[in-house]
């Protein structure tokens, strides 16, 4: 056995340090002594060497050294014999042995997107002949057209991958995102789910991913409901974890949460889309739970965008925008297809008066994620915080075209009218469409109330109809807010005291308690008198009473503060 078969022996064992160590040795031996390996066994040691080189993630490093190889097998091809060995080796041709050189191309494509030069991973894996590509070949080919915006080429590719792999799931995915039909892509399957049982459920499956990637999220929901639902199916945290996605994207929260929740308990090394879970929680105020679930997932892995866009979340809603920044950052960089960290950057940028380089960032979402709404709130805000209104009117129409005429859409629309006094009176009846397809919608609500700021009567009457099956920090301290306005003192405490509850951070419901607390309501003034009179009597036992009612007051309203 020569010493380039042991070499070829340590990398076939994974031993990676071993032949990196033994075979930069012999290539320097080979340096000083042309004639010591024949070319193809020099091929040999390139290869291995660089596959030791990637596998430490040395990519650059990598890349040249693959390049060598390649030229070396170049002038191997040029010659019809192999030159003998004057060490080790026996004289026996190789050929038959010789690393694929079609894998060592798609080698330097993975060495290249490590490196973030797609278009020198294109151009390499472009080089390849179409009849000698692998279905990974193609693979990282259709994922790379599509990032780079190359549509046809990357359906095509998409399709190539089906027609040798008909059960390549993500490839599914690929092109249902890239816009062809749910039924041209299951007639490339239709073969093998009659050829091979149980398999009747994948026509359902693309069905609602179809459903998914043309933004039509309640019958997505209801699709991908009826799959879960079947016994072989049940409890599959893929299905979970799009179930709260589509929830999410519905803006039905208390459903996202829910079965995010029911993912994580069955997988509790559960990553993709803990980074829209960590959101939820962030906007609900739990702030404990988002930082215990930070710390969690970085235990799993720091090499995923999530943990790290979970973590600037919760620096985001403790208002420490500098870090939300950097952590967003570095997901991106980690990831630069995490939506939730391009949201988590935009927004943080926003907050610290960086509109422009939010609006970058925004337009990326979208792009990656056209079918989000939350992505063009995003940057319809940033327009209105740069009072661009017809910037930000155009894109909410476009988004009403877009993505139908729901709740969500007929809401965002309407809060731009409300920005211009001569499209309020619109804001109004597209509000009144909103709660009239979803009652419990909260952003609808909210703006509703807003209007009725006035009729507080009538706002009233909304909220507690909006609160009659939810609960919401929001909701509450407005209608505490309209209790004030009619004198209902108590019960504003109250809604500000259960609005503190679920968001304990929530400034302005703790501003709003301290306010009533320091104003006179008609019922303090009664008891002013009774003291006044207790004081002509005499009546010091009473006084001391009052005293420490005063004194549990002062507690609570420094506990308040603190929080």
């Amino acid at each position: 056995m020569s010493v380039v078969e042991h070499v070829r022996e340590m990398a076939s064992a994974g031993l990676h340090s071993n032949v990196r160590l033994l075979s930069g040795l012999l290539l320097t031996m080979s340096g000083n002594n042309p004639e010591l390996f024949s070319p193809s066994q020099k091929y040999q040691l390139l290869v291995y060497h660089a596959d030791s080189l990637f596998h430490d993630k040395e990519y650059r490093n990598a890349v040249s050294k693959y390049t060598m190889a390649l030229q070396q097998k170049k002038a191997l091809s040029k010659t019809s014999k192999v030159r003998p060995s004057t060490g080790n080796a026996a004289s026996a041709p190789q050929s038959q042995c010789l690393p694929s050189e079609i894998e060592v191309k798609y080698k330097m494509a993975e060495c290249y997107t490590m490196l973030k030069q797609d278009k020198d991973a294109i151009a390499i894996l472009d080089g390849i002949p179409s009849r000698q590509r692998t279905p990974k070949i193609n693979m990282m080919l259709a994922n790379l057209y599509k990032k780079a915006g190359q549509e046809r080429s990357s359906v095509t590719s998409y399709k190539e991958v089906l027609r040798q792999c008909p059960l390549a799931l993500d490839a599914i995915l690929g092109l249902l995102s890239l816009s062809v039909k749910g039924a041209e892509v299951a007639s490339m399957t239709i073969n093998i789910i009659q050829s091979i049982p149980n398999l009747d459920w994948l026509s359902v499956w693309i069905k609602a991913y179809a459903f998914v990637h043309t933004g039509d999220n309640t019958r997505a929901i209801n699709t991908i409901c009826s799959l879960e639902k079947k016994s072989l199916l049940r409890d599959n945290v893929d299905l979970l974890g799009s179930l709260a996605d589509l929830y999410f994207r519905a803006g039905d929260n208390k459903n996202s949460i829910l079965k995010f929740e029911q993912a994580q308990m069955l997988d509790p090394y559960l990553i993709k889309g803990m980074d829209v879970y960590g959101y939820l929680l962030a906007r609900e105020g739990r702030l404990e739970d988002v930082e215990n679930l930070g710390c969690r997932l970085f235990n799993i892995s720091d090499q995923h965008a999530e943990p790290w866009v979970v973590s600037g979340c919760h620096s985001f809603y403790s208002k420490r925008y500098s870090r939300a920044l950097y952590l967003g950052a570095k997901a991106i960089q980690l990831n630069s297809n995490s939506v939730q960290a391009l949201l988590l950057k935009g927004a943080a940028l926003r907050n610290m008066g960086r509109v422009q380089e939010a609006i970058i960032h925004f337009r990326e979402a979208i792009r990656l994620a056209p079918c989000r709404l939350d992505c063009y709130e995003g940057l319809i805000e940033c327009y209105l915080a740069s009072n661009s209104i017809r910037e930000a009117m155009v894109m909410a129409n476009n988004v009403y075209k877009t993505l139908g005429a729901n709740a969500q859409t007929l809401t965002l629309l309407a809060t731009v009218c409300l920005e211009d006094p001569v499209t309020q009176e619109k804001a109004k009846t597209l509000l009144d469409k909103a709660l009239t397809q979803r009652p419990d919608y909260i952003k609808a609500v909210v703006k509703k109330a807003e209007l009725l700021k006035q009729k507080y009567e009538d706002g009233i009457a909304l909220l507690r109809n909006a609160l009659a099956n939810q609960s919401d920090c929001v909701l509450h301290r407005i209608l505490g807010d309209f209790l004030v306005a009619v004198n209902e003192y108590q019960e504003a405490m109250d809604q500000y005291s259960i609005a503190l509850s679920l968001d304990p951070n929530d400034q302005k419901s703790l501003e709003g308690m301290q306010k009533m607390e320091k104003e006179e309501s008609p019922t303090d003034a009664t008891q002013e008198e009774d003291v006044d009179d207790m004081e002509g009597s005499g009546e010091e036992g009473d006084l001391e009473g009052s005293d420490s009612e005063a004194a549990q007051w002062a507690d609570q309203e420094q506990w308040f503060g603190m929080q």
